[in-house]
């Protein structure tokens, strides 16, 4: 921390942050301890077996009982992961390929993936995946691709509700991304900036009928680091016409909205320019996001970690940004309400192994 900044009273905790590996050092301790840290996102080199993960996440409760620990774990090619019991789970795409033959067999699959994914995480110590994905499938996106249950926005909703229920079963939360649709441009955000040249109208017909359609039933959103410059000239992230306007105002959700992680390449560039992390993350809460994800900065010395730290303690000092209690109390309704059972006790349960013979039966 940079001498002379006093760490500001822990009133809103606004940044989720990564650690280095399977075990906590002394850097990844500070940080988490700091008080406007109020989560931590997994990636797959921080996953040895169960028995470390587990771990790993009471070692990080014991720091701070209330951090979110957090995972992209939706299923297919994403999933963090995959070893020493944890199930294979299907693309969404397999689901909504389901649906296609049996509609009500895929509905009863999906909840079965739910629950399974929701389970196997929460019982290693994990509170949170940022599934599921509500993209529809245009056929062009790599970045989505089989990310995405179907192109049409009916079988999205209908199919992510049931993934939802059945996390929401295991006691786990649900994030739909990446609003309002990253289905339609081909570029990745992670490496360039993809701009989706569409009118707002087509968007709230097609992509973004999903979130209208479950706003109610959401409890977290994360939003495209896509451009579409018939609407704003911002990344919907970053725009407050997209979160505050359609998405909160238009769509009335109240459930906490995520960035998208700040490193990638599209993460950073507002009007034209090229921002420091502190400033992306304080223009992405000032549009109208609850939380800031900065991903990957913890491996080696992590200093951009503890400038993003010490550039909020700054901005707090100095009234640059004020912390709110809205925001806090979406982040914190993220938390598991109930403890999670041992893994043992999960998979002795009648609920889990039903839905783990349901996702065999249908062959996903």
């Amino acid at each position: 921390m940079t001498p002379g900044l006093d760490r500001p009273r822990a009133v809103h905790s606004p940044l989720v942050i990564d650690v280095a590996g399977t075990e906590l050092n002394d850097a990844d301790r500070r940080r988490l301890a700091h008080p406007l840290v109020g989560g931590v996102i997994h990636f797959a080199r921080n996953w040895q077996d169960r028995a470390k993960m587990t771990a790993l996440n009471a070692e990080i409760k014991a720091i701070r009982p209330d951090l979110l620990i957090c995972v992209d774990h939706e299923g297919g090619r994403v999933q963090r992961f995959r070893t020493d019991g944890f199930t294979h789970l299907p693309s969404m795409r397999a689901l909504g390929e389901l649906w296609m033959r049996d509609a009500m067999h895929a509905t009863q699959a999906a909840t079965a993936a739910g629950q399974v994914l929701a389970g196997e995480l929460r019982a290693c110590g994990v509170d949170f995946s940022f599934a599921p994905v509500l993209d529809l499938d245009f056929g062009g996106s790599s970045v989505i691709g089989n990310r995405s249950f179907h192109r049409d926005p009916r079988v999205v909703a209908l199919l992510a509700k049931s993934v939802m229920h059945g996390m929401l079963q295991q006691g786990m939360r649900n994030c739909g991304k990446h609003f309002p649709g990253h289905g339609f441009v081909h570029a990745d955000s992670h490496v360039e900036i993809p701009l989706d040249k569409r009118g707002l109208k087509e968007i709230l017909n097609d992509d973004a009928r999903p979130y209208d359609w479950l706003a109610g039933t959401l409890t977290a959103v994360m939003p495209a680091h896509v451009i579409y410059p018939k609407v704003d000239k911002r990344p919907a992230g970053f725009s407050s016409k997209w979160l505050k306007q359609i998405l909160r105002q238009r769509f009335a959700f109240d459930g906490a909205v995520f960035s998208d992680d700040l490193s990638m390449e599209a993460g950073r560039y507002i009007d034209g320019q090229l921002l420091s992390y502190t400033d992306a993350a304080l223009a992405a809460l000032a549009a109208g996001c609850d939380l800031a994800l900065l991903c990957n900065q913890s491996i080696g010395n992590g200093a951009l970690l503890d400038e993003l730290l010490d550039g909020f303690a700054l901005a707090v000092r100095t009234q640059r940004w004020q912390p709110d209690a809205r925001s806090e109390a979406r982040r914190r309704s993220l938390l598991p309400g109930a403890p999670a059972p041992t893994w043992n006790e999960l998979t002795d349960a009648l609920a889990y192994r039903g839905a783990r013979r349901v996702l065999a039966k249908a062959g996903l």
